[in-house]
């Protein structure tokens, strides 16, 4: 079962938008979108390019995500701006709120309320292809969105699934969280950590290393036990050539002393394909359970907080092997005016599933 997801079909860049526009054109497809109608600049763009390739056959569930009072107001006023653009260019679509934190005892709940809201969703009549637009979702809503849609296909075999996202490594230093106080695995993903087993625990932290995330990796790290090792997650190759190092000199205190990583234990990743990721994850999977079966109860933990692109790698590999994400939900956002840009963003487009893997394997 999803065995094909080592070399899923994927594009990237003017080959994605290509793919886009040949694949969704001519009235064969009718799509569902489920996106971000959020303040970042990025929640237009896969959208734009749907609308423009479907017109009429384009239905949308666009996400707000409201974090309280607590929000930025002109952040607010930029969400505001996305979400009257998203509903222009998609007249069969429709806006859903999701209040993260629960107003009474602040606990993070976006995640079990995105889950009901699919619950009940019905696809609109003769639908072809789901497409999860990432690029703006925050990852306690994007993972549980993904995981329930996958299953959705899985029930339905005849339906194609499709991950597109909208990257730009550099705007994702530019926003800015502040983390929550609580700890936990993400809706859906909660993996094995708390099962029981006849074996001794050996866990393998693999953070995902991103500027200005230390907070919220610190906390995920006290957070967690029986750590045998810890095996940060760094994007090289990347459109910074410097970024892996970057990364490395602000952790360091952290790597060194802390952590304790030894140097052959760093993960590198594509900053550009997820699949990088997935495999990677995948294949050091494999060999901790060879390597430590009937001795160690082997668990592996992942905690994403930086590109999308590396993160959705994380989160197929999480959703094959059911392991464990732990995360810290963010209170608010901010933009930090002072980061450096990059005007051009990197569109990716993975084809998760559908009926070309059927067969897929077999002699």
């Amino acid at each position: 079962m999803r065995d094909h997801w080592d070399n899923c079909v994927t594009h990237f860049d003017q080959d994605a938008t290509h793919f886009i526009k040949e694949y969704f054109t001519g009235g064969q497809r009718r799509c569902f979108l489920i996106a971000a109608a959020g303040f970042d600049p990025r929640s237009p763009i896969i959208p734009n390019l749907l609308s423009a390739a479907l017109g009429d056959d384009l239905h949308a569930l666009f996400i707000r995500e409201e974090r309280g009072e607590t929000a930025d107001e002109s952040l607010r006023q930029s969400a505001d701006q996305n979400e009257g653009e998203l509903r222009k260019a998609i007249s069969n679509s429709r806006v859903e709120p999701i209040t993260i934190f629960d107003p009474a005892d602040n606990a993070p709940v976006g995640g079990n309320r995105l889950a009901t809201l699919l619950s009940r969703l019905s696809l609109p009549e003769g639908t072809t292809d789901i497409v999860l637009d990432m690029s703006a979702l925050s990852m306690g809503i994007a993972f549980p969105a993904a995981k329930i849609l996958v299953e959705i296909t899985d029930r339905n075999p005849d339906l194609n699934m499709h991950l597109m996202i909208a990257s730009n490594p550099e705007m994702d230093v530019s926003i800015v969280g502040e983390p929550g106080e609580k700890v936990q695995a993400v809706r859906g993903f909660a993996g094995k950590a708390g099962r029981e087993s006849e074996y001794p625990k050996a866990r393998i932290w693999l953070p995902q290393l991103a500027k200005k995330r230390g907070a919220a990796l610190e906390r995920i790290k006290a957070s967690l036990t029986d750590i045998y090792k810890v095996c940060p997650i760094l994007p090289f190759p990347a459109r910074d050539p410097r970024r892996a190092d970057l990364l490395i000199e602000e952790f360091g205190a952290e790597i060194r002393e802390e952590w304790e990583v030894d140097p052959r234990d760093f993960i590198y990743v594509s900053e550009k394909n997820p699949l990088d990721s997935f495999r990677s994850i995948e294949t050091l999977k494999k060999r901790y359970d060879k390597t430590v079966k009937d001795i160690y109860d082997p668990q592996l933990i992942l905690s994403p907080v930086g590109s999308k692109v590396m993160a959705a790698g994380a989160m197929m590999a999480a959703i094959k092997y059911d392991l464990t994400v732990q995360y810290v939900e963010v209170l608010r956002y901010e933009i930090d005016e002072t980061a450096s840009k990059a005007p051009n963003m990197d569109i990716v487009h993975v084809w998760l599933d559908g009926p070309i893997y059927n067969g897929y394997g077999q002699q």
